[in-house]
């Protein structure tokens, strides 16, 4: 695999291409083409397997069964990796998240943040005192925003100044906290702030682990709340899910009131940014779309945009009009005879207006 399509797998991974995160996983989990790491290995896969990918799912339930042995000797290939691969430990997380369409809000409060880190750092190293600040965050917005793409660079982010060792992401939400049954909420929640330590635990939908006629997700917020003070040196929460309903969340609870006071919201994308991320999904999958069909698709996106209700999906919108693109395109090539490499990588009027 050369340097230039594993940037290429990389990229469509972090633009949310599920087979993508599954592969690029792997590539972790073996070790022959960058060097090995478990824990991004765990991160994309468990991502991948999160949106019912089936492969992801089963290379990470092997991969969790038994001990970590990557084929190939990648102690050996620091030197070949890509420069813009995230694992690097020269990698430019800001840079990484400057270069996400919009979320122009999103990058102004992660700098700010940033710089008040890396100032208070230096004060402590002058001697000055330290100024005790909570590092955990609460993303607020719909879905398709960006959370989760920019909750993993975060944790770059953090690992990039100091804060974290490893800087991994573990994504999770109330299925993965709460049991059925009475005395085995406290042990799941805690093995999966296992799998985080020195890393973010990411809780989507946060607010779901309460109001569902049992006490078991009160057990899960005591146990997470314990473990944040305990292990405050070594774990990062990020909480996320609709405004609203996040807010009250909180805000209901003391602790959880006390240890959360960084909110960063996620805006809709504008119709604008949805078609410039469409572009992306295009050029990155090496399509090329004719002046018609684009004409027509971003009108489709504004009518969508200015339409659009509570359950509309962003980015994740997107996508799914990507794949049922890709998936026209397809339908109409396999009617021909004769097919060019052109005719596989153009997008025509009749690729899209099919669309509803």
């Amino acid at each position: 695999m050369t340097r230039e399509a594993i940037e290429q797998l990389f990229d469509r991974a972090r633009q949310g291409d599920v087979t993508a995160q599954a592969l690029v996983g792997q590539l972790f989990l073996e070790g022959k083409y960058i060097q090995a790491n478990r824990e991004n290995a765990i991160g994309w896969l468990r991502n991948a397997a999160q949106c019912n990918c089936l492969y992801a799912r089963d290379l990470l339930n092997e991969m969790l069964s038994q001990p970590f042995n990557p084929n190939g000797q990648h102690q050996d290939r620091q030197d070949t990796q890509p420069g813009n691969v995230p694992v690097a430990d020269n990698h430019d997380y800001m840079a990484e998240l400057n270069g996400l369409i919009g979320l122009d809000s999103v990058k102004q409060e992660l700098e700010s943040l940033r710089n008040l880190i890396k100032i208070q750092k230096m004060r402590v190293e002058k001697g000055l005192p330290n100024t005790n600040m909570s590092y955990h965050m609460v993303f607020t917005g719909n879905p398709g925003t960006g959370k989760t793409t920019v909750a993993r660079i975060v944790a770059g982010i953090y690992k990039e100044i100091g804060i974290l060792k490893k800087g991994h992401l573990i994504e999770t939400d109330r299925s993965g906290l709460v049991a059925e049954y009475v005395g085995q909420t406290a042990p799941k929640t805690n093995a999966k702030i296992d799998e985080a330590m020195d890393g973010v635990l990411f809780i989507d939908e946060a607010y779901t682990l309460v109001g569902e006629g049992s006490d078991y997700g009160a057990e899960a917020i005591a146990t997470l709340l314990k473990r944040m003070e305990d292990n405050r040196d070594r774990l990062v929460v990020i909480l996320a899910g609709y405004t609203n309903e996040i807010k009250e969340f909180i805000d209901s609870n003391p602790g959880l009131q006390s240890r959360f006071n960084r909110y960063i919201q996620f805006e809709d994308y504008n119709a604008d940014e949805l078609v410039q991320i469409l572009r992306s999904h295009l050029k990155k999958s090496h399509y090329k779309i004719k002046r018609d069909a684009f004409e027509w698709i971003s009108e489709y996106i504004r009518t969508k945009v200015m339409t659009k209700d509570e359950n509309f999906g962003n980015a994740r919108f997107i996508r799914n009009t990507f794949e049922k693109i890709v998936q026209y395109q397809a339908d109409r090539l396999a009617m021909l005879s004769n097919i060019s490499n052109d005719d596989l990588m153009i997008i025509t009027i009749d690729d899209v207006n099919k669309l509803k």
